[in-house]
């Protein structure tokens, strides 16, 4: 080949490799310009799997994509895992007398009677082989062969870039599909009903009703106050349900503004309005197979209402601007602190849609309807947030469990974990103590936990030290004395006085 026509096909290979956004098509258009200008049978660039030493065909031109997807070498294994192995390129000057050909594609023989020569060198990154690439050619003789070598090596530099991309892109998919897997498991763990909090009788009926409607596709209406858990309760009847693989969509629809709510929910067609400059899928769209989630459902606007009421009957919606209907299988989980008793013979909900969302309801109780439960609360709280402040706190004291019990918790479950949250920051001792919780909890005075004066305020907390101090030793009233420094008779003395008797803590 003359100088000109190499400088030639090099430049057109430079232009093939940035003509295309998909790094794939550039190396498959490399290939096809080899193929015109050496007249090549087939060309064929090979990769390493990096984590799993297996080398695979990435672009392959004149061997169907079917028979690539099957073949894989290993290193050492043919010519290929040789040149792979050793980074050595090879030439074998006839096919059909080199034992060493595995020639899996079984596409190469003899045709009309004409020999055909193998070329095949590695592609490397610095001194690390990557890959290869490798040509079928006619057999023309050594002196052709000796410049086919040395041209396919300055292509195998010039496409290394490329190649080694595409392997990276590979790793980073591998890696998000595994980290997908791993995510997807933890939010099912997460989101096991035998992961809510409670013991009480309330909570068990609770959980007895998420575990009956998860295995049904019947649409649930979670009711109860702000803060007491009803998006985790959503979350746990699509985890443990027959779609839990499937999309699980979030919508606030007392955030979305009302005449985005449409567009929101089911999608708009482009042009369909002011801003409207694409096509847009709505959640309905997105989360067919699987479940929605609309939370605050009493806040959806009355138009809105009549297109999800067709969702819930019809199973289907058309796009905002559009007239083609769309099907859309979609477990509906709705969930409002509103009467919607009240809102329905108001005129401010559709009574049709709510005797169609009122199929399952579940009732969520209040924290002050639960009380039992609030100490299990507090530690599973006082668990999580240890840990993520690096705290080695242990328990909460009596008197602040004391407060907690008292106080009417309006915020519910969610005022609890904050208050928590709070105290595990504020704590540098190993223990919660009552001068840790929040001023709501200290001062209330439905709590009756305030102390009305300096002496009472004194009192109180020369009482908690007292109990702390028993509990941590185990009645053990010596080791006590010693823990806060008085003598023995002191503190009998004391303990006497607020009522603390050390043999209940042995």
């Amino acid at each position: 080949m003359k100088s000109f026509e190499e400088v030639s096909l090099l430049y057109e290979i430079s232009k093939a490799l940035n003509q295309h956004m998909d790094m794939k098509k550039s190396l498959f258009r490399v290939l096809s310009v080899l193929s015109e200008s050496l007249n090549l049978v087939r060309g064929i660039i090979f990769l390493i799997n990096s984590e799993t030493g297996e080398i695979r065909i990435e672009i392959a031109h004149g061997i169907s994509e079917n028979t690539t997807r099957k073949i894989k070498y290993l290193p050492g294994e043919g010519i290929i895992g040789r040149v792979i192995q050793t980074g050595e390129p090879a030439v074998v000057p006839r096919i059909s007398e080199e034992p060493l050909f595995l020639d899996k594609t079984q596409s190469r023989n003899i045709v009309d009677g004409r020999e055909y020569s193998y070329i095949c060198v590695p592609i490397k990154k610095d001194s690390r082989v990557v890959g290869a690439i490798s040509a079928d050619c006619p057999f023309e003789g050594k002196k052709f062969l000796e410049k086919g070598e040395k041209l396919l090596s300055v292509v195998a530099a010039m496409v290394a870039h490329h190649v080694i991309h595409i392997e990276n892109i590979r790793v980073e998919k591998e890696q998000l599909k595994t980290e997908n897997i791993r995510l997807k498991s933890e939010l099912e763990n997460r989101y096991s009903f035998t992961n809510i909090i409670g013991n009480s009788n309330k909570m068990r009926e609770v959980l007895q009703m998420i575990s009956q409607v998860s295995s049904s596709s019947a649409t649930v209406l979670i009711r109860g106050e702000s803060g007491t858990g009803k998006e985790l309760v959503a979350n746990s009847v699509h985890y443990n349900s027959d779609r839990n693989k499937k999309p699980f969509i979030k919508i606030n629809c007392a955030a979305i503004p009302e005449n985005l709510i449409e567009s929101e929910l089911f999608g708009h067609e482009k042009g369909a309005f002011t801003g409207a400059s694409q096509l847009k899928r709505g959640k309905f769209e997105i989360a067919n197979q699987g479940t929605i989630f609309l939370d605050e459902i009493g806040n959806m606007a009355l138009s809105a209402q009549v297109k999800l009421l067709r969702v819930l009957q019809e199973k289907e919606f058309e796009r905002v601007g559009g007239y083609k209907p769309i099907k859309s299988n979609v477990r509906i989980i709705a969930a409002t602190n509103s009467n919607l008793e009240e809102m329905v013979q108001m005129g401010k909900f559709r009574d049709d849609l709510y005797f169609r969302l009122n199929v399952f309801p579940i009732y969520i109780p209040s924290l002050k309807m639960r009380k039992t439960d609030i100490i299990l609360l507090a530690d599973h709280f006082l668990e999580k947030y240890s840990k993520e402040q690096g705290k080695d706190i242990k328990r909460i004291t009596t008197p602040a469990i004391d407060m907690m019990m008292e106080y009417h918790w309006p915020g519910n479950v969610r005022e609890l974990e904050n208050c928590i949250e709070r105290s595990v920051i504020l704590c540098n001792e190993g223990a919660i103590h009552s001068y840790h919780l929040p001023a709501t909890l200290q001062t209330g005075i439905k709590s009756k936990t305030l102390p009305h004066t300096l002496e009472d305020a004194v009192a109180h907390l020369e009482k908690e030290i007292l109990m702390d101090a028993i509990k941590n030793t185990k009645g053990n009233i010596n080791k006590a004395a010693g823990l806060i420094g008085i003598t023995v008779r002191k503190f009998s003395y004391k303990a006497e006085k607020y009522g603390i008797c050390y043999k209940d803590y042995r």
